[in-house]
């Protein structure tokens, strides 16, 4: 045999060597990724009253526009697919109602406050794109008034199809990819936070911040947001960005038109539409709460 000949001999075998692990590589990644995307969750579930009158429907209906759960399931709470890349990852947001391919007949009380405030659906898996970490701290009122308006919702038929992951995608979730469901990201076992009473304080501002935290970061002095590759930050909403030079009108304008003092409109990421439905209390709490801050640079 040539020298070329061995030479070309072993770089075969070293490249065959190399597509091997590869192959074994991926096939590892492709199961942890399967494992982490169904990963089934057990967590105690609080027993709440869910009422029934018309005050509390009312209340619910408010609460699900503000918190922005009109957004991501629909006006009619009959879920849609905005979330579908396909061969990567389908993750349908679920229609709630209980029409055809709804949850709606089917899931109890329990459920909904295990998939509300635990983040874990029906079946016991995490739930995906779903902020529990934000509706953990809901307090039993709260999400009893919310819970009861979704029942009290019209069936609307809209099937959706199942959750789905692709093998690109659970070889992404396995390297981190993909944010973890809302399940990883509660203290499952601590005790929540009691929730304040309701009033103008900037105690009951800061709860009802906790689904800006989700964007603007736990300090709300702004945070990466955006698929990875692609990130930007968020606005500092501390009296260390921006904010610092805001009156509380400024502030509520910006949150009813979504036009800044400077003339900038917000981008429809920011669901200012949904914040700005907030009763004039409500918004000057959130000011409150903001202005209680202290002054950070942005962390973004």
């Amino acid at each position: 045999m040539t020298r070329s000949r061995r030479v070309l001999k072993w770089i075969g075998i070293v490249l065959g060597g190399l597509v091997a692990v590869l192959a074994v590589a991926f096939a590892v990644l492709y199961v942890a990724g399967g494992a982490k995307f169904n990963k089934a969750y057990t967590v105690p579930v609080e027993s709440i009253t869910v009422p029934t009158d018309a005050a509390a429907v009312q209340r619910g209906e408010h609460l699900a526009v503000i918190n922005i759960c009109t957004r991501c399931h629909g006006q009619d709470l009959s879920g849609n697919l905005d979330f579908d890349i396909p061969g990567l990852v389908t993750i349908p947001t679920p229609n709630l109602t209980a029409g055809a391919g709804g949850i709606g007949s089917s899931y109890t009380d329990a459920d909904w406050v295990r998939a509300i405030r635990h983040g874990v659906g029906h079946d016991g898996r995490g739930l995906f794109i779903m902020p529990s970490q934000a509706f953990h701290f809901l307090s039993d009122e709260d999400l009893g008034a919310v819970i009861a308006y979704v029942r009290s919702r019209p069936a609307v038929d809209n099937p959706l199809p199942p959750r789905s992951i692709g093998p690109l995608g659970r070889v992404m979730g396995a390297v981190g990819m993909f944010p973890p469901p809302a399940a990883e990201q509660i203290d499952q076992s601590g005790p929540r936070p009691a929730a304040p009473p309701r009033g103008v304080t900037a105690a009951y501002g800061g709860y009802l911040t906790r689904t800006c935290t989700e964007c603007h970061g736990a300090n709300l002095n702004g945070a990466p947001f955006g698929p990875p590759g692609q990130q930007v930050p968020t606005p500092n909403l501390t009296r260390g960005g921006e904010l610092g030079g805001w009156s509380e009108q400024d502030f509520f304008t910006t949150m009813r038109t979504g036009l800044t003092p400077k003339g900038h409109q917000l981008d429809q990421e920011m669901p200012w539409p949904y914040y700005g439905q907030m009763t004039d209390d409500e918004l000057r709490a959130i000011w409150l709460y903001l202005q209680s801050l202290p002054a950070l640079n942005p962390g973004g």
